[in-house]
C-alpha cells in the first residue's frame, strides 16, 4: 500500500509590538539596545520578588535585628549606586545554601547560609554591592532581552513526603521567579559587578579590600567542592583567580582603607550563630529524611528544636516525617504548629492539603491547597485541585487545574498532563490526531489517523472533503475508525474514493469529528 500525507503550508503574519530602543546602560555608561523598560524592570521585579523568596526557603522571620541590619548596609550601597532610583529591596532567607541573588529593579536575597560565612560588615558589603550593580546594570533585564532563561529547569518528583524540593515544582506565572533566580551571568557581567560594586563600597566608607579578601576566600571554598557552595554561590557567581586580580587591580585604583566592622558584624549576628547548630541538624534530617531514615531525621528535627524552639521549619520536617511513617494525624498537628510559628510560608498548607486528601478529607484538603497555592503555585497543588474538581464533577475546572500542574517537567507533570488529555481529547480531538488521505495500489482513498496521544484511543469519526478549485465539491458521510489506535499508531477506514493518479490526493481533506477514550 502506498499513502502520501500531504503537507500543508501555513502563512503567517505578524505585527513586531516591541521597538527596539538604543539607551546609555546606566552603570557602563556604554550603548546599548534596551528591550526591557526601567517600568518593566521594576514590574518584573515586583510580581516575582515574593515567590522566589518563597521557592527558595522563604523569608528568615526568628530575628527581625538582623534582617534590618543587611537592610540598612544594602540601602547604604543603593543610595550611592548609579540607579538610587529604584526601589530597593533586600531580605535574608531561611536556606542554609550560601547564596545571594538579584531580580530587576532592584529586588536582592540574602540567604541564612550565606551569612555563616562572613566576617565584617565590609564582606556582607562586599556581596550587597555586587548584587546591587546586577540590578543597577540590568543584568537581569539583558538576560531576559537575550533570551538565555533557563527553560523548564525541573527535575521528577514525586508527591512522596520525603522529597520537598518544591523550587522544582512551580507552575505557572511563578516560574519566572525561579528562572530570574537560577540564571547565571555571563563573564562581562560579573566583571562589571566586581568593579562597580567596588566602588560602592568605596563611596559608602567601606574598605574595598574586602571585596578581594571575600574572593579570596571563595576560590579557596571553591577548590574544596564543598556541595553546598556549588549548588549556591558559585552555581551563579564562579571564583576565579582572575576575578581575584582583577579586583586587586581595581582596589589600586580605588585605594584600601574604610569602615570593615568586624565587631559590628560579629554583634548583629550573634543570634544567628548561636542558632546554627540547629540549622546543621535540621539540614541533616532532611538528608536522612530523603534516604527513608525517619528514626534519625526525627531525632535530629527534635535536637534542632530543643535549640530553636521557634524555627517553624523544624515543626514542618516533623510533620514531613510522620507523612513518611503514614502517620496522618501526627503530621498534620506537625504542620498546624509549622502554620501557627509562620502563617505565610506555602509548604506546610501544601503538605496538608496533601495529607488531608490522602486521608479522604478533600473539602479540607481544598481549602488549604488553595491557600498555598496563592503564596507559591506548585504542581502538586494543581494537581491535586484538579483530581478534586474533577470527582465533584467540575471537568473545565479540573481541565484548568491539570493544565497549570503539566507546565511542570515532574512525574506529577506528566500524570497532570494525562489527566487534561483524557479530559480534554474527546472535546478537542483534531488537536491530539493529526489527519489526512492516504491511498493504496489501486487508489482507494482513506481517511488516516496518526494518535498523537499519551492514550489509547477507541472509535474516532471522520469525515472525508474532496475540493476542486478551493470548493467543497464532495463529502462522505461520518466514518468511524474502530478496533482503537494506540499511543504513536495510526488508524485508517476506506472512504468510497478512488483516484487514479497520487497527485490527486492534494484535493482530498479529512476532518476529525470526535473520538472517544480507548480502555
Amino acid at each position: 500500500m502506498k499513502y502520501h500525507l500531504p503537507m500543508r503550508l501555513m502563512a503567517a503574519s505578524g505585527v513586531l509590538l516591541a521597538l527596539v530602543a538604543c539607551g546609555v546602560n546606566p552603570v557602563t555608561k556604554v550603548r546599548e539596545f534596551q528591550f526591557v523598560s526601567q517600568d518593566k524592570e521594576v514590574q518584573i521585579g515586583q510580581q516575582n520578588y515574593a515567590p522566589a523568596r518563597q521557592s527558595q526557603g522563604g523569608d528568615y522571620v526568628l530575628d527581625s535585628e538582623l534582617t534590618r541590619y543587611v537592610q540598612q548596609v544594602g540601602q547604604k550601597l543603593a543610595a550611592v549606586s548609579d540607579r538610587p532610583d529604584l526601589p530597593y529591596e533586600f531580605v535574608v532567607l531561611n536556606d542554609s545554601v550560601p547564596n545571594a541573588w538579584a531580580m530587576p529593579g532592584g529586588k536582592i536575597a540574602f540567604n541564612r547560609g550565606l551569612l555563616y560565612e562572613l566576617h565584617s560588615e565590609a564582606e556582607l558589603a562586599a556581596v550587597l554591592a555586587h548584587e546591587i550593580v546586577h540590578a543597577a546594570a540590568r543584568h537581569g533585564a539583558k538576560s531576559m532581552e537575550r533570551g538565555i532563561f533557563m527553560q523548564g529547569a525541573m527535575i521528577a518528583v514525586g508527591l512522596a513526603a520525603k522529597d520537598s524540593n518544591y523550587a522544582n515544582l512551580v507552575v505557572g506565572g511563578a516560574q519566572l521567579g525561579g528562572q530570574l533566580v537560577t540564571s547565571k551571568y555571563g563573564r562581562d557581567a560579573e566583571s562589571e559587578s566586581d568593579t562597580y560594586g567596588m566602588k560602592y563600597m568605596k563611596l559608602a566608607g567601606y574598605d574595598p579590600a574586602a571585596a578581594v579578601s571575600l574572593q579570596q576566600t571563595f576560590v579557596r571554598l571553591s577548590q574544596g567542592k564543598r556541595q553546598d557552595w556549588i549548588s549556591g554561590l558559585f552555581a551563579s557567581h564562579p571564583p576565579s583567580q582572575a576575578r581575584v586580580e582583577e579586583n586587586q587591580k581595581t582596589l589600586v585604583e580605588l585605594g584600601a582603607g574604610g569602615f570593615v566592622g568586624e565587631q559590628e558584624y560579629k554583634q548583629q549576628t550573634a543570634k544567628l550563630m548561636a542558632t546554627r547548630e540547629a540549622y546543621k541538624a535540621y539540614d541533616e534530617a532532611k538528608v536522612a529524611l530523603q534516604k527513608g531514615d525517619t528514626s534519625t531525621a526525627k531525632q535530629l528535627a527534635q535536637k534542632a528544636i530543643g535549640i530553636e524552639p521557634r524555627e517553624a521549619r523544624f515543626q514542618e520536617l516533623l510533620g514531613d516525617t510522620a507523612l513518611t511513617q503514614k502517620n496522618t494525624k501526627d503530621a498534620l498537628a506537625y504542620y498546624d504548629k509549622a502554620i501557627q510559628l509562620q502563617p505565610d510560608y506555602f509548604k506546610p498548607y501544601v503538605q496538608s492539603g496533601i495529607a488531608l486528601f490522602n486521608d479522604g478529607k478533600q473539602a479540607l484538603a481544598e481549602l488549604l491547597l488553595k491557600k498555598a497555592n496563592n503564596l507559591l503555585p506548585t504542581a502538586p497543588g494543581y494537581a491535586l485541585l484538579g483530581q478534586i474538581a474533577e470527582g465533584q464533577g467540575q471537568t473545565d475546572l479540573a481541565l484548568q487545574h491539570y493544565q497549570l500542574a503539566a507546565s511542570s517537567n515532574s512525574e506529577i507533570g506528566k500524570d497532570s498532563a494525562a489527566r487534561a488529555m483524557r479530559i480534554d481529547l474527546p472535546r478537542n480531538p483534531a488537536r491530539y490526531l493529526p489527519s489526512g488521505p492516504i491511498s493504496d495500489n489501486r487508489g482507494i482513498v482513506y481517511a488516516a489517523v496518526q494518535n498523537n496521544s499519551s492514550v489509547t484511543v477507541g472509535r474516532v469519526q471522520v469525515r472525508m472533503l474532496q475540493y476542486d478549485r478551493g470548493m467543497v465539491m464532495n463529502q462522505t458521510r461520518s466514518l468511524l475508525i474502530t478496533g482503537g489506535i494506540a499511543p504513536g499508531q495510526r488508524g485508517m477506514v476506506a472512504t468510497g474514493f478512488r483516484i487514479a493518479d497520487q497527485r490527486a490526493l492534494q484535493n482530498f481533506k479529512v476532518i476529525v469529528e470526535g473520538a472517544e477514550l480507548g480502555q
